[in-house]
């Protein structure tokens, strides 16, 4: 089903959390950023488990500024979930004019299209991250079953999902950024994404002004 649901972030997040039907959902957030996304499923569903992923030091800094207190509800973790276990370079992103702090766009993919499309964007020298596989990091958590994965990865999406294989089998919503523009070096298309998750449907799209985010379901369980 493509339904097209444009609205604001909180009332995506609020219709997400009418998905889930449940008090206590296992909430990941891969790409934290600063957990505004986090707080707002945290306000939503009190008792819900969230663990967040993030390896930028400045949206780091960022997120424990901002979490405060919930940092006993709301687990960081501060690694790059990939396709293996160790270290990549990761490319942090700065911008022009007034967005000259701008942390949003940084990526353990290399930057390609988005040099052009936002060209107030700029990448610095990259840093040296530690990244972790999803299927190993949840096998240690002893987590086995995954409520919601959301997703801010800026064109690592096939990464988190070579390296996820075993529990994306028992994850039953995935909520996800994407562009059919190769903003970064080997970015997936949509399709590309929905052909690697054959037991996924897709539920909704929320679009923005140039890409999309999109709400997928695991039809198996």
């Amino acid at each position: 089903m493509d339904t097209r649901e444009p609205g604001s972030a909180l009332e995506v997040h609020q219709r997400i959390v009418s998905f889930l039907q449940k008090p206590d959902p296992v909430i990941l957030d891969i790409g934290s950023y600063d957990g505004t996304d986090s707080l707002r499923f945290l306000q939503l569903c009190p008792e819900a488990h969230i663990y967040c992923f993030e390896p930028d030091p400045r949206a780091i800094a960022r997120f424990k500024k901002n979490i405060g207190f919930n940092l006993e509800k709301i687990r960081l973790f501060e690694v790059a979930i990939s396709d293996k276990n160790g270290s990549v370079d990761f490319h942090p992103s700065n911008g022009d004019r007034e967005a000259k702090d701008w942390a949003l766009s940084g990526s353990i993919r290399r930057p390609k299209n988005h040099l052009t499309e936002y060209d107030w964007v700029r990448f610095d020298s990259p840093i040296l991250v530690e990244t972790r596989r999803l299927d190993d990091w949840c096998a240690e958590a002893k987590l086995n079953k995954i409520d919601l994965i959301w997703m801010d990865v800026q064109g690592a999406e096939a990464d988190v999902f070579a390296g996820g294989r075993q529990i994306l089998n028992n994850t039953r919503f995935i909520y996800t950024e994407y562009s059919d523009k190769e903003l970064y070096e080997g970015q997936l298309t949509l399709q590309a994404m929905l052909k690697l998750l054959p037991s996924f449907e897709m539920v909704a799209q929320y679009p923005r002004e140039v890409e999309g985010d999109v709400l997928l379901r695991n039809k198996s369980l």
